[in-house]
């Protein structure tokens, strides 16, 4: 999506930034690992497709991606690519409920093992429902996920975030879970999350 391709989100612990050509080949690389594409749901892809789907998330309506960096290893030498540990996902679509209304579907990852059990990935995620939310051209009514009955860690990531769960299907595996976007919960939200918006 173009809304974010100048924007960069500062938080505590990480940073996040537009997904650029420059960080295809790393991000490729992670995808090679067949546990991570189980659970992101993802499929293998090679180099020449990875740069493919990285001009989609640029360029398509309904995707708004941000690569995810520690703000530590950045701060050293500016190295996006050595600081890379992750990304973060929204999938917009009508909601069924009002067709001038969207539903956005989220998803997070982090990649690198290093940077695992740092709360980068909760930062990450508050940071993206914060920036998301906020923009009044994606007219948002909720926010939802999709994860895998078995992935305990995630599941618990989003209740803490209020999300709700609305599905179980049991022969794909999967739990939904929804968060309706109110005041009540922005101001929960405001009070999680300071981010600092920059230009990219």
């Amino acid at each position: 999506m173009r809304l974010n391709e100048k924007t960069k989100i500062l938080g505590r612990g990480v940073i996040l930034v537009p997904y650029e050509a420059r960080h295809v080949p790393k991000y490729h690389d992670w995808m090679s690992n067949e546990t991570l594409r189980q659970l992101t749901a993802s499929e293998e892809l090679s180099l020449d497709e990875e740069y493919e789907m990285q001009r989609s998330w640029r360029e398509d309506s309904d995707k708004l991606t941000f690569i995810i960096l520690d703000a530590t290893i950045y701060a050293q030498n500016q190295d996006e690519i050595a600081a890379m540990v992750g990304d973060t996902n929204l999938f917009l679509h009508p909601d069924p409920d009002d067709s001038d209304q969207q539903v956005a579907e989220a998803e997070i990852m982090i990649a690198e093992p290093a940077a695992r059990g740092k709360s980068y990935g909760r930062e990450a995620m508050l940071l993206m429902l914060k920036y998301a939310q906020s923009q009044d051209q994606l007219k948002l009514a909720k926010f939802q996920v999709k994860i895998d009955m078995e992935n305990s860690i995630s599941l618990h990531l989003f209740k803490t975030f209020q999300f709700v769960e609305t599905c179980r299907v049991e022969i794909f595996h999967e739990i939904t879970l929804e968060r309706t976007i109110t005041p009540e919960w922005i101001s929960w939200l405001d009070q999680q999350v300071e981010p600092r918006i920059g230009c990219y």
